[in-house]
């Protein structure tokens, strides 16, 4: 530490002026400057009556030069001349500064840095969790079409992935608590957007379906509607293949807001895939649970929203199994009665293929080993409401006849060992 001070250059340091000085030359600059608006006020009201200067109007002129001229007396002492300097150098080396009072009007940018110095915290993992937090906020706001889109998405992927590198449990409860709140908002706004009032408007009519579903679809269906108010001739084309009255598919409606919907759960399945990989995956599977409201309304909604919901429900019945023994029997139950139904129901054709053959496959089996680890009671619930929507859809998927074999199976062990203990209290 010596040797540094050694090598300072005290001569470039630029000192400052004294406190005494610095008082007197700002009360001067005050004087001053009001003397020049005395003589300029009355130099214009003389030259408005068109009368000639009185002495006063002289004396008080000189009076402004004057002062002016000690105003340039005393910067000059202040900047060049050293026993006007208010920082000096004991015989010992060190720095003695001479700061201005806060009474001399002058403001003190130093006095100000200390004071936020003193404040100064160490750096605290919550900082990191509001910044993830509003990243993620960000996402919901910002229209999908917009440049910035995947800018601030790659943002968020950056912070969650390293906060998982780092390994430290208060940066892995960030990821969680920030991604929990995320899939909360997010569900919540995906919901709102679905329920939103619903057009039947040409919603029965083939080219606006092939057309609605490619992506970003509805926006361009609504764009060639809004041409047909300047251009006659598109709503003429268009009308040729309208069928008015044509009844609509039925459980299904086209939403005025598939665009938006369809953007909110892209945002929940990558919200998903991050909290699985983060291991906190088990906020989402109690949320996902208490849904009701989403599952009941995602039965008729657009089939590409329907087929990324399959996917997040997929997703959760994977880490559903992987968790069994970890997870409350209410959410487990809650999630096969709520999001079974959606799985009989969603449109898995060819036009929007949401699984793969194998995938299905894993995903019944691992259906059946969640409904396994369940009482008896629940598998009945559950089981007879799948029969129920099985038997009442075209699709084939997924089939739980294997978990309704064993439940009646298990069923009928239990008849004879129940009907022994009764014998057994009847005796007694």
């Amino acid at each position: 530490m010596a040797m540094d001070l050694a090598v300072v250059d005290y001569g470039s340091y630029k000192t400052r002026p004294s406190a005494l000085l610095n008082s007197v030359f700002m009360t001067t600059v005050n004087a001053a400057a009001k003397t020049l608006v005395a003589v300029a006020s009355n130099a214009k009201a003389a030259d408005q009556q068109s009368e000639k200067w009185r002495p006063a109007d002289h004396m008080r002129f000189m009076l402004m030069l004057m002062t002016w001229l000690a105003v340039w007396v005393l910067r000059v002492l202040m900047d060049h001349c050293p026993f006007a300097s208010g920082s000096a150098y004991s015989l010992d080396g060190s720095l003695d500064l001479m700061l201005p009072s806060s009474s001399s009007g002058y403001s003190s940018n130093f006095d100000l840095v200390l004071q936020e110095d003193s404040n100064v915290q160490a750096p605290s993992a919550k900082a990191l969790g509001r910044a993830l937090t509003h990243i993620l906020a960000l996402l919901n706001e910002i229209p999908a079409s917009s440049r910035k889109y995947q800018f601030a998405l790659g943002m968020a992927d950056k912070i969650v992935d390293e906060n998982t590198k780092c390994g430290h449990i208060e940066i892995l409860q960030v990821n969680r608590a920030a991604l929990a709140s995320a899939f909360a908002r997010t569900s919540g706004l995906l919901y709102s957007s679905l329920k939103s009032p619903r057009t039947s408007e040409d919603s029965g009519t083939w080219p606006s379906r092939i057309l609605r579903s490619l992506p970003l679809g509805s926006f361009v269906a609504s764009s060639l509607k809004g041409l047909g108010t300047f251009f006659p001739w598109v709503g003429t084309a268009t009308s040729l293949f309208q069928n008015k009255r044509q009844v609509a598919v039925p459980g299904y409606e086209e939403n005025v807001n598939d665009l938006a919907a369809e953007k909110h759960v892209q945002e929940l399945l990558w919200i998903t895939s991050k909290m699985v990989d983060c291991g906190a995956v088990d906020e989402a599977l109690v949320q996902w649970s208490l849904s009701s409201g989403l599952a009941s309304i995602s039965l008729s909604s657009n089939p590409r929203v329907q087929g990324f919901i399959v996917k997040i429900t997929a997703i959760l019945f994977g880490e559903l199994n992987r968790l069994k023994h970890e997870v409350p029997r209410q959410v487990k139950f809650n999630i096969l009665v709520l999001w079974l139904p959606l799985l009989c129901y969603a449109d898995n054709g060819l036009s929007y293929p949401v699984l793969t053959g194998y995938e299905k496959v894993e995903i019944e089996k691992t259906m059946n080993e969640v409904i396994s680890t369940l009482p008896t009671i629940d598998q009945e619930v559950i089981l007879t409401n799948w029969l129920q929507d099985y038997t009442t859809t075209s699709s084939d998927w997924p089939n739980l006849q294997k978990s309704y074999d064993l439940w009646c199976h298990s069923t009928r062990e239990l008849i004879p060992e129940v009907m022994h203990d009764q014998g057994q209290l009847c005796v007694v």
